[in-house]
């Protein structure tokens, strides 16, 4: 039996034979064979751990993309916050100045809030008292009784112009030509509508209002309601004069409150607009106490305040 093997070289030298047992061959055939899988695997391998590394290297650059957009979302979060915290302050400082506001008002109108009461409570409670504000004003005396064009004589002591006596002047004249059209100031009854000889005011009209005050209309030249009557604000009552102890055509205006005579230019200029003015310039007036006492009332159509009232600020004001 042949177990050799021979295997022929030829070169330059010639030709040589070798003879080989077929064991050597099996031996190199097999020796082949594993480098052959084992290269084969180191191939394979290498490749997929180049995939591998290539998968790696996508995942990377993906959570770096990830990472920067995150980075650039807790950039724009920061700004937001910052701005939002600046927001903040500047409500706060808002409410602040609001509260402040607020306190002012509540100081004027005689309202003392509890020291638990929150903002919005303070706000409701004082809005509620603004709502009233067109039904006081309904009741009160305000705005101006004709057209104004200004006084001839204001409120305090004077001397007479036709007693030529130091007296107090319980009113103001407003300047007016002969037949100007008088307005009542607020809703009231007809105390008196006619001549009243005593008091030297001529044709006189006074006009009695709730809570005690009075308004009062002299030196007119014509009367156009009756004593006993009702007028609400804004009623045509009577025309400017030169009756009674007067040195011309004008009117004269009062404001009593229970019989005690006020400033009658503060109510004139009194208006939605500077509502809370009067508190302030009639403090001996119990604002509060008449606040409480129409909380409940509701006038379903309010008289707005007369025009002239507004003339008369604006002149003040010049």
């Amino acid at each position: 039996m042949n177990n050799h093997f021979t295997i022929t070289i030829h070169d330059d030298n010639g030709v040589k034979q070798f003879n080989l047992h077929k064991i050597i061959k099996k031996a190199v055939f097999y020796a082949v064979l594993f480098i052959g899988t084992i290269a084969l695997f180191a191939v394979g391998t290498i490749l997929y751990l180049d995939y591998e590394v290539d998968e790696i290297e996508i995942k990377h650059k993906g959570i770096q993309q990830a990472y920067l957009a995150q980075k650039e979302k807790n950039r724009l979060l920061d700004e937001s916050i910052k701005e939002t915290q600046i927001a903040l302050d500047d409500k706060k400082n808002e409410l602040l100045e609001i509260s402040e506001s607020l306190s002012e008002i509540e100081t004027l109108i005689g309202l003392a809030p509890v020291a638990e009461m929150s903002l919005q409570d303070r706000v409701n409670l004082t809005k509620l008292s603004s709502e009233h504000m067109a039904t006081l004003m309904q009741f009160v005396p305000s705005g101006s009784p004709i057209k104004y064009n200004g006084i001839t004589s204001s409120f305090g002591y004077r001397i007479h112009p036709t007693l030529n006596s130091r007296e107090l002047h319980r009113g103001i004249d407003m300047r007016a030509s002969l037949d100007t059209p008088v307005y009542a100031t607020g809703d009231g009854l007809v105390e008196w509508a006619g001549f009243h000889e005593k008091s030297g005011f001529g044709n006189l009209v006074i006009l009695e209002h709730i809570y005690g005050f009075k308004s009062y209309f002299a030196h007119l030249n014509k009367v156009v309601i009756k004593s006993g009557s009702f007028v609400k604000k804004g009623d045509l009552i009577a025309y400017t004069g030169n009756s009674g102890m007067s040195s011309g055509p004008h009117l004269h205006y009062e404001i009593r409150f229970i019989q005690r005579p006020v400033d009658p230019m503060a109510f004139v200029k009194w208006s939605v607009e500077n509502y809370n003015d009067i508190f302030e310039k009639e403090k001996q007036i119990p604002w509060q106490s008449l606040i409480t006492a129409t909380a409940h009332i509701k006038v379903p159509n309010p008289t707005q305040t007369l025009p002239s009232s507004q003339l008369a600020l604006q002149s003040e004001e010049r």
